[in-house]
């Protein structure tokens, strides 16, 4: 009877210490809420979490973290835990007719034993619409609990009525600390970890795949793994863990970065704001992350040009043509240089006066044109340029602003009294200011 065959699959996932095989970061998984390492916001006594696994209280949910946090840890604790039925797939792997398999095997275990069964989906993002919808009326009805795993936002990645029928957990990157108890116990572990074996740790050495891992637990393990594998014993059987092997076991630094997801977006909205903020080391540095995890540099250019009218505008009209000129030498130049011409103009914006009067202007003056009466053009504005125009009256009545020795003549320019711009008295925003007062005054003497 193939009915619910997987449901002691989850045992196959156990560490067993004859399994030597398998990679460290797999030998070492947690098989218990009490082995399990970080997550304290989620797993600490009394919190949601910790309470609905304890209870055996599963309800479909959403894992959502960076990689390396515990998302495929929790969703194996929970099937130990749990009397449901576990089933794993993997989204990249599985499709439409092995979901639909799996559930009718789940309604017929339902009709036949009362009890539920449970579906864990790895990377469940990368299932498209069709699939998800797959899903919808079978946790609607409590045919199976969903455990969904991401790295990806569930607010973008996942369709709505699923969310709305799905607890979210946003798994955070481990700390520093947490990831140096996981080496340690990976270290000292005699069953499934080196316990066994004589290893000698150069001060520093652990730190560094540490902050070489930015809170990656399998990426920590397995440089771990790969360091103590592949330095040689000495004469005494001790494998001596410089910060040498440190630095070629991890080699180039992870940085969490998704080139379409929320760290991409989150670092791009730091980088902003730190600008718009005048913060120029902050600016910096988020610079700096974005091109080591290899963003294109010309969305940060296309970004710092937006900024430069957005948020400086007429405060330094340099800002913008800076901008537009870094714009055009990223790509002239390329990488890596551009980088230097993207610092350069970052810390110019950074440090600019700022002002968004511009951008507001057009704001309320969108606001209105959207919400109120529509203005028509005054007649003497329109245009007379074309045969038959005089006759319709176009134009008439218009007077040449230059015609005059200040340059400014009183007229009306449109019906509605409106004040969109309304500069501030940073930096070049100030002349305009001042410009302002001086019209409003040859406006009163020459009305007078």
């Amino acid at each position: 009877m193939e009915l619910f065959s997987f449901q002691n699959e989850s045992e196959t996932t156990d560490r067993t210490a004859t399994d030597r095989t398998a990679p460290l970061a797999h030998r070492m998984r947690p098989q218990t809420l009490e082995q399990f390492i970080g997550q304290r916001h989620l797993l600490d006594k009394g919190k949601l979490l910790e309470r609905t696994i304890q209870a055996d209280r599963i309800s479909s949910l959403v894992l959502y973290g960076p990689p390396g946090s515990g998302k495929t840890t929790l969703a194996f604790i929970i099937s130990k835990t749990t009397k449901t039925l576990f089933k794993e797939v993997n989204a990249v792997s599985s499709n439409v007719a092995e979901l639909r398999k799996i559930i009718e095997e789940a309604k017929k275990n339902k009709r036949i034993n009362s009890s539920k069964a449970t579906l864990f989906i790895d990377e469940i993002h990368r299932f498209n619409k069709a699939q998800q919808d797959v899903l919808i009326p079978e946790v609607e009805r409590g045919n199976i609990i969903l455990i969904g795993a991401t790295t990806q936002n569930p607010s973008f990645a996942l369709n709505g009525p699923l969310l709305s029928r799905s607890v979210i957990f946003e798994l955070n990157p481990l700390t520093e600390a947490e990831l140096l108890e996981i080496l340690y116990r990976a270290a000292s572990d005699a069953e499934n970890g080196f316990g066994k074996t004589k290893i000698d740790f150069d001060e520093g050495a652990l730190e560094h795949i540490v902050r070489q891992s930015c809170g990656d637990a399998r990426r920590a393990l397995t440089a771990l793994e790969v360091g103590v594998l592949t330095t040689p014993v000495d004469k005494k059987d001790v494998i001596h863990f410089t910060k040498e092997v440190s630095e070629q076991s991890t080699q180039r630094k992870l940085v969490h970065y998704d080139h379409d997801g929320d760290y991409h977006y989150d670092t791009a909205s730091a980088f902003i704001k730190s600008i718009r903020g005048s913060d120029v080391d902050a600016a910096v540095y988020w610079l700096a992350k974005m091109i080591y995890a290899g963003e294109d540099p010309r969305f940060i250019a296309r970004r710092l040009v937006i900024l430069a009218s957005e948020d400086i505008g007429n405060a330094d009209p340099q800002a913008l043509i800076l901008a537009s000129s870094m714009l055009n030498a990223i790509e002239f130049v390329g990488m890596p240089e551009a980088q230097i011409i993207l610092a350069q103009a970052v810390t110019y914006l950074a440090l600019a006066p700022k002002s968004n009067a511009s951008y507001i202007a057009f704001e309320e003056a969108l606001g209105d044109v959207k919400e109120k009466k529509v203005e028509e053009v005054p007649e003497h504005l329109r245009d007379a340029s074309y045969s038959g125009a005089e006759k319709m009256g176009r134009g008439q009545g218009y007077v040449y602003p230059h015609s005059d020795p200040d340059h400014y003549v009183v007229q009306t320019y449109i019906q509605k009294k409106g004040h969109y711009y309304r500069p501030t008295s940073f930096g070049y925003e100030k002349v305009h200011q001042e410009r302002l007062e001086k019209i409003k005054d040859l406006g009163e003497r020459k009305s007078g």
